[in-house]
């Protein structure tokens, strides 16, 4: 059995409050988009939690932009270029075959490495590419009296608005993607249990257990 020590507390505070929000923002979302009865939130209370989480969100992902910039944990998302193309067929094809015949996961987990390239990939996608889009759509949203008329010769407010519902359910998609991912690790609860005590913890037949020091 070997133990890395791979996920920090401030990554971990940020990866459990992020999702919490992020549960908040799906559920006010819709009950903004639906209409307010049965299970959904009164629409006006709605919009207050909505824009509280929204803004949060925010902060909590200038907070993950800084702590990769600060700390070591940055490097994981550093892409090598070497056998990358060669690295991503093989990663895509147990994800899509190997998985399902309880093939080898190509990939192990290292203290220089915590991410396969596919995830990597996706990581970077979602962290850099579409939470900064629907975070700036949000605010943007949020201060709509300030937008023009019109963009691109569309009604700017519907623009906006139809854009960051497209985003959100990107991250929706993603989010469930994830969550069938964290079952993927040597046993279905190995990922979970690493994102609640930092230590990625995996059978290593032929060595002793090993404990690398904290990143």
């Amino acid at each position: 059995m070997s133990a890395l020590y791979l996920y920090p507390r401030w990554l971990r505070a940020w990866h459990w409050v992020n999702a919490l929000l992020f549960l908040v923002l799906m559920y006010t979302g819709a009950s903004m988009h639906f209409g307010e009865g049965g299970w959904l939130m009164p629409f006006d209370l709605a919009v207050t939690v909505h824009n509280t989480a929204g803004i949060l969100l925010t902060l909590g992902w200038i907070g993950f932009v800084v702590g990769n910039l600060r700390t070591e944990n940055g490097r994981h998302y550093r892409i090598h270029l070497s056998g990358f193309v060669d690295r991503l067929v093989v990663q895509g094809r147990y994800y899509a075959q190997g998985i399902f015949r309880n093939e080898p996961h190509p990939f192990h987990v290292s203290v220089g490495m915590k991410f396969n390239t596919l995830q990597q990939l996706s990581y970077l996608g979602v962290m850099f590419g579409l939470m900064p889009l629907l975070i700036l759509s949000g605010w943007a949203f949020l201060f709509s009296v300030s937008l023009p008329e019109t963009l691109l010769g569309l009604p700017s407010v519907w623009l906006v608005a139809m854009a960051h519902l497209t985003l959100a359910y990107l991250l929706v998609l993603f989010l469930l993607v994830h969550m069938y991912i964290i079952t993927t690790g040597e046993t279905v609860t190995t990922n979970l249990r690493a994102m609640i005590t930092g230590w990625h913890r995996e059978d290593e037949p032929g060595s002793d257990r090993r404990e690398e020091a904290k990143s």
